[in-house]
């Protein structure tokens, strides 16, 4: 009698499908499962976020309004600062340009203008001089000690484009101011022509103080102590030279 295989192949059937299934089912659970280790290798990206901003966006923001808030203040300061500058260098500059003040009158009289008129300036520190910057002012006359050196003509000629003439000295008080404010030879305004010495305005030669008798040359020199200290000299030399003008 011949044994019956078909049951057992039908048995051996069942037992491949139901391996089959329970197979299915574990690989489902599986895929059903989060994958834990690619959880670890790709973090997300709120970490990162919160690492890079120390916190939350909403923080993160207040932040960064605080620090534009804090640099418009800044810049405010630094713009006031600059224009207080621009001011500054403004009213120096009008009070460079409008330079010391005129004066009126001279002598003490003069200098008591300029008092009265800036009574909260010191007196000792007034510059009131009718005459002009590096002018001398002696009894109403102004007189001027050139810095350079030129022949007698080219002399009178600079006195004459500066509103004065060579120095005419008929005093003996003048003569002693000069004498005292001189330091080597300066072209005053007396020139001979022919045999009598004038002045450049015409006059002839009154009170005289010669160092000794006038003999070359016919112009001129004042020549600083003692006080008969004039000597005559060639027209064509050089030498400083004195201006006078009236105050």
């Amino acid at each position: 009698m011949e044994l019956e295989e078909v049951p057992l192949e039908k048995k051996r059937n069942g037992d491949g499908e139901g391996a089959s299934k329970l197979v299915v089912e574990v690989k489902a659970e599986e895929e059903g499962q989060p994958d834990h280790y690619a959880a670890l290798q790709t973090p997300a990206e709120d970490i990162y976020a919160e690492a890079s901003f120390g916190g939350s966006p909403a923080k993160a923001g207040k932040k960064t309004e605080g620090n534009a808030r804090l640099y418009r203040i800044g810049w405010l300061f630094l713009t006031m600062i600059c224009l207080v500058l621009l001011l500054a260098v403004i009213v120096l500059s009008v009070k460079l340009q409008t330079g010391s003040p005129d004066c009126q009158g001279t002598g003490e009289d003069g200098k008591g203008k300029c008092r009265n008129d800036f009574p909260k300036i010191q007196a000792q520190k007034v510059d009131c001089n009718p005459c002009g910057d590096g002018w001398l002012l002696f009894e109403k006359t102004c007189f001027y000690l050139s810095t350079v050196r030129l022949n007698w003509s080219m002399s009178k000629n600079n006195c004459t484009a500066g509103g004065g003439s060579l120095a005419v000295i008929t005093s003996q008080s003048v003569q002693t101011f000069l004498t005292g404010e001189t330091n080597g030879y300066f072209w005053i305004g007396l020139r001979r022509t022919g045999s009598q010495w004038k002045w450049v305005d015409n006059t002839a030669l009154g009170d005289s103080y010669w160092e000794g008798k006038p003999s070359r040359g016919d112009c001129g020199l004042l020549k600083g102590s003692p006080q008969k200290n004039w000597i005559s000299s060639s027209c064509t030399s050089v030498a400083y030279f004195i201006c006078e003008k009236t105050a």
